[in-house]
């Protein structure tokens, strides 16, 4: 089932088509899309994976992520466009952890070996329920028995998009990711957008800042070693800003544990003046530069999104927590909740002098 996207169309029309739902064979999946809008922005919601399809700045013709007109392409092709990966976003060594003196064994869904968000059937592959929408934001939940992928639970999650106006003049989009679970659990959920700020088909010409001092390296399976690392004089230093140019997969340590949600990292290109600025309260910010990308079908751009059209910048948890006792806790207990704030603001600079 495709869409045509058309923004900012008027606010009675909106509402009338706010929700609509699609059967995606071959499997019947029954899918619903909700439209918001505000701040200058317009968004398109998936229930598959609360995954963000679409989103849209005012001004700007071109999509600000990566995703597919199609919706069967989300099962067929999707590596996690604009998904809430869960339960834990990143890799965890060897698909195992111990929590409270018990071995738990995760799907290996990566090389054969680690687990890569949440599974093979992780959060950002589920079809997720509609808890809430309005105008200008969407709620939904997600319900995960116990063991699912090997993870204890029952684990309760929900996302909530929002779209509003800064007092900046900035275009916010707002994701808010709750869960709680009723047996001591791992829980580290992330979003997992591709960015592209312009129409054309690689990002490594954005200029990209990541305000932080430190690394995480990662080896041939793109997983973290556990070293912790400084960024100076190094391919990983983005303190001044810069085009991107190489191929990155790599947690940047931007605090040392979850914290109130500040500015972390500033994205812009230099062909259309759009910038995009990350808020969040996560001390980790993964950046992957879609380097593997390859799906063979086109995108909401009408072109095949190939390697580097897109770049993610994903606040979580530091990865492979469970196997490096001296990173952040990703451990939620009975009675905790978790509770992640992201935040991406955006900017047209032909129009403002912020950033």
């Amino acid at each position: 089932m495709q869409y045509a996207f058309s923004p900012f169309v008027s606010r009675k029309l909106f509402f009338s088509r706010m929700i609509s739902s699609f059967r995606i064979p071959p499997g019947n999946h029954n899918v619903s899309a909700i439209e918001i809008a505000g701040g200058g922005l317009q968004a398109r919601v998936l229930s598959h994976g609360a995954a963000l399809q679409d989103l849209r700045l005012e001004g700007h013709s071109s999509p600000l992520v990566l995703g597919f007109a199609d919706l069967r392409d989300y099962l067929d092709h999707s590596a996690h466009h604009g998904a809430i990966a869960g339960p834990v976003i990143n890799r965890i060594a060897e698909g195992t952890a111990v929590i409270d003196g018990t071995t738990y064994l995760f799907d290996r869904n990566d090389h054969s070996r680690h687990t890569l968000h949440g599974g093979s059937a992780g959060f950002g592959t589920l079809n997720w329920q509609i808890a809430d929408a309005v105008s200008d934001s969407a709620t939904l939940s997600l319900s995960i028995p116990d063991r699912h992928m090997g993870f204890p639970g029952p684990v309760e999650a929900s996302c909530r998009y929002s779209l509003g106006a800064r007092q900046d003049g900035g275009a916010l989009l707002s994701i808010d990711l709750r869960a709680t679970s009723a047996t001591s659990t791992l829980l580290n959920m992330g979003h997992h957008s591709y960015f592209c700020l312009d129409d054309k088909a690689d990002i490594r010409t954005h200029n990209l800042r990541i305000d932080a001092n430190h690394y995480l390296p990662a080896d041939k399976t793109d997983l973290a070693t556990g070293d912790v690392l400084p960024i100076a004089d190094t391919d990983f230093d983005f303190t001044k800003g810069r085009t991107i140019s190489g191929s990155y997969d790599n947690n940047f340590c931007v605090a040392q544990a979850r914290c109130a949600p500040r500015p972390v990292a500033r994205l812009s290109s230099p062909y259309s003046g759009i910038a995009m600025e990350v808020i969040t309260s996560e001390p980790g910010l993964q950046l992957y530069t879609g380097h593997k990308l390859d799906a063979p079908v086109n995108g909401l751009r009408g072109i095949v999104d190939g390697p580097y059209a897109g770049l993610c910048l994903e606040p979580q948890m530091w990865p492979n927590a469970p196997s490096h006792p001296d990173f952040p806790s990703i451990l939620l207990r009975p009675g905790e909740t978790y509770h992640q704030i992201s935040q991406f603001c955006f900017f047209n600079l032909q129009d403002t002098n912020k950033l």
